[in-house]
């Protein structure tokens, strides 16, 4: 962060902290400060209040990758309260994370975050919640999300502002079309090609080139491709990567088994695309582990535990000269927007799972003309709608 952004983050928070008077002629918690909230209570009211409720993902189309088909998503869906203000979170658990209903319910009925009276706590907060299981990595991101939503709101300012971000550097999304026959995969592309600027193709099976042919029968658009660790061979993988950059490909995620370090690490060297780690990272620790072996990494709320760690991830990797991806699973407009609040400091971005379902619970984040577009709403900059 440039120092001047940093002191304006700096500001911000500080007058946020230490003045009960100063927000107080902003609008409430759905416009773009916290009317009335007086920050001289910080402390001294009721802890914060969690609570949640299932919520089940419904997909337009099965969405299929290498390994699994399915037709929807488990989640679940909290919010946490104080003084008038509610900040909302989810977590999304597809099968690979190993995670379900009944175990992120589980975690999130043994979190007591009624002993913090104080949400401007967020690294005690976060660091209690995380230290609660070694596991459970979406169950920590819907607290995160909500945490961070509930504190945006509390200022009154956008996480993307906070952070010292550039919403115009926001990067296009992509938006994925799944492993499927060729007739489906054509009229899912014709679905998206005019309101996209880049597509992202599932592949790792036996019909890599029968997809990118395909959709090539219907648009000329950039691909990017993820392979979910589907290839087996690395010198077929590395094959197939200089036919996919001849064929309009961009960049290549998770080619081979994260287990496979070597021969992941083999591909990226001697690939002409870049070749970004998913499946193979999840959270901070892990970025020293693969570092040479990746160009860039797959940043993921569901796997990291959260916008905290994100932020630092994204940061990290930077330093150590390493791409950045921010993506997500199927989730609602709540996580894909506070993912999309890292989206201006990022290389790439996969933000479509809202797009994917029927039954979004709310406005966020934008795509218009394919570009990820950021609100001055506060928080997430999200709004519960009625269904």
């Amino acid at each position: 962060m440039k120092r001047r952004d940093f002191l304006k983050t700096a500001a911000v928070l500080g007058a946020a902290a230490g003045t009960g008077g100063l927000l107080s002629g902003c609008s409430g918690q759905n416009g773009n400060a916290a009317q009335g909230f007086n920050f001289n209570r910080l402390g001294a009211g009721e802890g914060l209040r969690l609570s949640f409720e299932p919520y089940e993902l419904q997909l337009r189309h099965t969405f299929t990758v290498s390994s699994y088909s399915r037709k929807t998503t488990p989640g679940v869906q909290i919010r946490i309260d104080y003084e008038g203000f509610t900040g909302y979170g989810e977590a999304s658990m597809p099968p690979y994370l190993g995670q379900t209903v009944e175990s992120v319910t589980s975690f999130l009925s043994r979190t007591d975050l009624s002993q913090f009276r104080d949400p401007f706590r967020m690294e005690d907060i976060l660091a209690y919640v995380d230290s609660l299981s070694p596991e459970d990595g979406a169950a920590k991101a819907a607290i995160d999300i909500a945490l961070h939503d509930l504190v945006g709101k509390l200022i009154g300012q956008p996480w993307w502002r906070l952070w010292g971000l550039d919403p115009s550097k926001a990067p296009d999304t992509t938006f994925t079309i799944g492993i499927d026959t060729p007739d489906v995969v054509r009229e899912k592309t014709r679905e998206c090609a005019d309101r996209f600027n880049i597509l992202k193709v599932k592949v790792g099976l036996d019909n890599d080139k029968e997809m990118i042919r395909t959709i090539r029968e219907v648009t000329d658009l950039p691909l990017a491709v993820d392979a979910n660790q589907g290839w087996k061979d690395r010198e077929e993988a590395l094959d197939e990567i200089y036919w996919l950059k001849e064929n309009g490909i961009v960049m290549v995620e998770q080619p081979m088994a994260k287990e496979r370090l070597d021969d992941n690490a083999w591909i990226t060297e001697r690939s002409p695309l870049p070749i970004f780690a998913d499946e193979a990272i999840q959270r901070l620790a892990d970025i020293p582990s693969i570092k040479g072996a990746y160009h860039g990494i797959n940043i993921k709320l569901m796997k990291c535990t959260g916008m905290r760690e994100a932020w630092k991830m994204v940061n990290y990797a930077r330093a150590e000269g390493m791409k950045v991806m921010v993506g997500c699973m199927t989730e609602t407009s709540c996580a894909v927007s506070a993912a999309a609040q890292l989206s201006p400091a990022v290389d790439f971005a996969d933000l479509d799972g809202n797009l994917l379902i029927t039954n979004d619970l709310f406005n966020g984040m934008e795509v218009i003309d394919g570009k990820i577009t950021l609100s001055d709403a506060p928080g997430i900059g999200i709004h519960r709608v009625n269904l």
